[in-house]
C-alpha cells in the first residue's frame, strides 16, 4: 500500500523552525517565572530570562534580510548571554554566586571579534566562534550541576547528559567547518544539517525546563524537611532532628565497640538576662552560645536545641573525652559571653556529662546527664559535672514527683560524691514538692 504513494521528502521551512523556537523558549521562560513567583527559587528567575532572551534573539533572526536596522552582530550577541544567563542559575541554584564577567564573555568576546575588520566575513569563522561559545557554556552548565554533590551521580546523570550532549553536539561543525574549502561549501553543510541543530536546541531547551523544575522541586522538598529539623533561632537541630540522627550515630559506635556520651547544657540565670536585659538580648545570647557550640565541637558531634535555654549533644567517646570537650564550650562560652552587643551580660552555662557502651541507651544517657546537670547547679553552676554511678535511678524520680523520695544505697566511693548525691537528691526534692522542706532551691 505505500508503494502506491510517490517517494517525496521533508522539508523544514527555515522561518518555521524559527517561529516555532521562539514560542517554545517564551513559554517556557514565562512558565519558569510563573513557578518563581509562587516558589521563590531564584534560579527560576534566571532559567526563566534566560529562555525568554534566547527567544527574543531567535526572533531578531527570524527578522534578518526584513530591512530593519539591526546589526547582525546582535542576535547572536543575545544568545550568548542568554546561555551565560543559563550557566549562572545553576550556579545560582546551588548558592554560589554569580560571575558577571563569565556570564557576558561570550557576548562580548562575539562583538568584539565582529569590530575586526574582515575577521567574522568568512562563514566558517562565525561557525567555528559560534559553536565554541555556545559549547563552553553547555560545559560549564555541567559542571556546576555535577559539582552538587547532594544526590548520586546515578540520580543526577539526566542534568548532566543534557547540557554535555548539547555542548557536543555544537562542537560538531568546527571540524566540518574547518575542512569545508569554500562558503559555498560550507552552506550546503548548514542546509543539510541546520534541521538537526535547530531539533536538538529545541529538544535541549525542554530537557532543561524539566530539569530544573525536578531540581526545584527536590529543593523545596529538602527545605521543608529542614525547616522540620532545624531550630528557627539558632540553626540548629531540633529535639525531632536530635532524636531522628541519634540511632545512627548509636548504631556507628555499637558497631566499633566504642563508647557515647551525652552532654547537657543549660544556660545559667537565663530567666534573669530575659528580665533585665529583654528578651531579645535574651535571644541574642542563645545565638551566641549556639555559634559557639558549633565551633567548639566536631562535625560529627550531634548538637540540638531542646527548647528554651537547654542544648543536648551527643558524640562518640568515652567520659574523659566528652569532659574535655565540654569544657572547651564552657570556657569559650565564658569568655564570649561576658559582653552581648552593648550589654554587660557575664552569661556562663553548666554541663551535666554522662557516657557508656552505646548498649545503654542514649535515653538513659540523658537523663543520667539531666541530673548531673542539676547537681552542676545545685554545686555553684559554670562548671562541668559527670554523671554518678546509678543517677539515671535518681533522674527516674524526676519524672515521677508523686512517688516517695528514690533512697539508693552504695552509691559513689567517696564523701565527696556522697554529698554531692545528697545536694542533687535535695535539688530534685525541691523542684518536686516545692512547698517541702527541702533546703537547696532549684534555679535556672
Amino acid at each position: 500500500m505505500a508503494s502506491s504513494y510517490p517517494a517525496a521528502t521533508i522539508a523544514l521551512d527555515v522561518t518555521t523552525v524559527f517561529v516555532i523556537a521562539t514560542c517554545i523558549c517564551a513559554l517556557l521562560g514565562l512558565f519558569l517565572l510563573s513557578v518563581w513567583r509562587q516558589e521563590r527559587i531564584r534560579a527560576l528567575a534566571w532559567w526563566g530570562a534566560a529562555y525568554l532572551l534566547g527567544g527574543f534573539s531567535v526572533a531578531l533572526w527570524s527578522l534578518d534580510g526584513s530591512g530593519l536596522p539591526i546589526p547582525r552582530s546582535i542576535p547572536n550577541a543575545l544568545l550568548f548571554l542568554a546561555c551565560g544567563l543559563i550557566w549562572s542559575a545553576a550556579r545560582v541554584f546551588h548558592g554560589r554566586r554569580v560571575m558577571w564577567p563569565g556570564l557576558s564573555a561570550g557576548a562580548v568576546v562575539w562583538l568584539g571579534l565582529t569590530l575586526v575588520p574582515g575577521l567574522m566575513e568568512p562563514a566558517s569563522h562565525r561557525v567555528i566562534v559560534s559553536s565554541v561559545i555556545i559549547s563552553v557554556y553547555a560545559f560549564l552548565t555541567a559542571f556546576e550541576l555535577w559539582r552538587e554533590r547532594r544526590k548520586a551521580l546515578l540520580q543526577r546523570w539526566p542534568a548532566l547528559f543534557v547540557p554535555l550532549l548539547h555542548g557536543l553536539v555544537f562542537l560538531a561543525p568546527v571540524p566540518l567547518a574547518s575542512m569545508m574549502p569554500d562558503d559555498a561549501g560550507l552552506f550546503s553543510l548548514a542546509t543539510g544539517w541546520f534541521a538537526v541543530f535547530a531539533l536538538e536546541a529545541i529538544l535541549y531547551v525542554i530537557g532543561t525546563a524539566f530539569i530544573v523544575m525536578t531540581l526545584s522541586k527536590d529543593q523545596v522538598v529538602r527545605l521543608q524537611r529542614s525547616a522540620a529539623s532545624l531550630d528557627p533561632l539558632t540553626g540548629l537541630f531540633n529535639r525531632r532532628a536530635f532524636f531522628e540522627g541519634a540511632p545512627q550515630l548509636e548504631a556507628a559506635q555499637a558497631r566499633k565497640r566504642e563508647p557515647l556520651a551525652a552532654l547537657v547544657f543549660d544556660l545559667d540565670h537565663f530567666k534573669s538576662i530575659n528580665d533585665r536585659h529583654g528578651h531579645f538580648v535574651g535571644d541574642e545570647v542563645l545565638k551566641l552560645f549556639a555559634g559557639v557550640i558549633g565551633t567548639s565541637l566536631r562535625a560529627t558531634d550531634l548538637i540540638a536545641r531542646f527548647g528554651g535555654e537547654e542544648f543536648v549533644v551527643l558524640l562518640p567517646g568515652g567520659a574523659d573525652e566528652a569532659a574535655i570537650a565540654a569544657e572547651r564550650v564552657r570556657g569559650a562560652f565564658e569568655e564570649a559571653g561576658r559582653v552581648v552587643g552593648t550589654h554587660v551580660i557575664g552569661a556562663t552555662v553548666s554541663v551535666g556529662l554522662a557516657a557508656g557502651d552505646p548498649a545503654t541507651g542514649v535515653s538513659v544517657l540523658l537523663m543520667e546527664a539531666d541530673a548531673a546537670l542539676y547537681r552542676a547547679k545545685a554545686l555553684g553552676r559554670n562548671r562541668v559535672v559527670r554523671a554518678l554511678p546509678g543517677e539515671a535511678v535518681l533522674a527516674a524520680a524526676e519524672t515521677a514527683p508523686d512517688l516517695p523520695p528514690v533512697v539508693v544505697a552504695g552509691i559513689g566511693t567517696s564523701q565527696a560524691d556522697s554529698g554531692a548525691w545528697e545536694e542533687a537528691q535535695a535539688v530534685i526534692s525541691w523542684i518536686a514538692h516545692p512547698e517541702g522542706e527541702a533546703s537547696v532551691p532549684a534555679t535556672a
